[in-house]
């Protein structure tokens, strides 16, 4: 995301006591990491192999908490963190259903996605729970 849009997001937050302490910086690791999820998930889902329908929930799922993220208003911090819980789980769940394909390059690279995204999910949520 351009430096505008994170300057923007930044003084939006500012604005809310509960997310002025947050580092942008973990938040645009965490919103890239999704992003750069939701494709390798949504190419992987097109392999036909029986991990489709979890790359295919899990492309949702990161879609939805980077959309989150970006728009700050109404969301509270108790949200955001049951959003990022549940992007969390569901790239554990592409992760294991793409296990048994480690064969396969794209299974192998959505794995990889996967956990690089619930890694960056995991430190925005602990970035959250310092500042609380």
């Amino acid at each position: 995301m351009d430096a505008m849009m994170m300057d923007a997001m930044a003084k939006d937050m500012a604005s809310m006591p509960e997310m002025a302490s947050m580092d942008m910086t973990v938040m645009q690791a965490c919103m890239d990491a999704c992003s750069a999820a939701e494709q390798a998930t949504t190419i992987c889902s097109t392999q036909m192999m029986d991990c489709a329908p979890a790359c295919m929930n899990c492309a949702d799922m990161c879609h939805t908490t980077m959309r989150s993220m970006m728009r700050m208003q109404g969301m509270t911090p108790a949200a955001m963190m049951r959003m990022l819980d549940a992007c969390i789980a569901m790239c554990q769940v592409c992760i294991d259903d793409c296990a048994p394909h480690t064969d396969s390059e794209i299974c192998r690279m959505c794995i990889q996605a996967c956990q690089a995204c619930m890694d960056a999910c995991t430190a925005m949520k602990d970035m959250m729970m310092a500042a609380a």
